[in-house]
C-alpha cells in the first residue's frame, strides 16, 4: 500500500493555533500533547498491524500469546493475563476464545480455584508467536522511528505519565547485596 503524501502543514500545529485563537490558550499545549500521542499511537499501530498481518494476528492476540510464551510453563490464570495486559476481562476473554478456536491456546481448569480458568499455549501458538515476534522486532521494534536518545526520553516521559495516573508504582529499592 503506498504511503499517503505528507500534508503541507502540521494539522496539530494548526489545531493549536485555532485553540489559542479561540481563547483556550491554557489548554492548547495539553490538547497538542494528547492529540500528538494519539496520532503517534495510530502510526505505530499501523506498522504493528502490517507486521502481524501475515500471521493473521491482531496486536491483542499477539500480546496474549507473547505473555503466555514468557511465562515459565506457557500457562497463566485468565485473571493474571487481564492484570498484566491492563485490559478489561471481557476483552481478554473474547481474545482467548478466538485463540482457542484457532488452536493457539487451550483453556484448562485452574488447579486450585474451580471457578477460574487457565490459558495454556499450544505448540502451534508458541511457533506462531515466535515467528510474529521476529517480524515485529525486525519491522517495528528495532527501528521505532526515533533516535536511541529520543526513544529513551519518550519512554521515560510516558512512564512518568502512566505512573502518575496510577498505572503502576515504582518498585521498592532493592537492598545492596551482601
Amino acid at each position: 500500500m503506498p504511503r499517503p503524501r505528507p500534508l503541507p502543514i502540521d494539522p496539530l500545529a494548526e489545531a493549536k493555533r485555532q485553540w489559542i485563537a479561540h481563547g483556550w490558550t491554557d489548554a492548547a499545549d495539553g490538547m497538542t500533547a494528547v492529540i500528538s500521542v494519539m496520532r503517534a499511537q495510530q502510526l505505530l499501530l499501523a506498522r504493528v498491524d502490517t507486521a502481524l498481518k501475515p500471521f493473521a494476528l491482531s496486536f491483542a492476540r499477539f500480546e496474549v500469546l507473547r505473555l503466555l510464551a514468557f511465562s515459565r510453563e506457557g500457562r497463566l490464570p485468565l485473571s493474571s493475563v487481564v492484570a498484566r495486559l491492563q485490559v478489561h476481562a471481557t476483552t481478554v476473554t473474547s481474545t482467548a476464545e478466538r485463540l482457542v478456536r484457532d488452536g493457539l491456546v487451550v483453556r484448562e481448569p485452574h488447579p486450585h480455584d474451580g471457578r477460574a480458568a487457565m490459558l495454556a499455549l499450544t505448540d502451534a501458538g508458541r511457533d506462531l508467536v515466535e515467528k510474529a515476534t521476529d517480524a515485529l522486532n525486525a519491522e517495528v521494534f528495532a527501528r521505532p522511528g526515533l533516535s536511541e536518545t529520543d526513544t529513551a526520553d519518550l519512554v521515560a516521559i510516558v512512564a512518568r505519565l502512566r505512573r502518575d495516573a496510577g498505572d503502576f508504582t515504582d518498585p521498592r529499592p532493592q537492598p545492596e547485596p551482601l
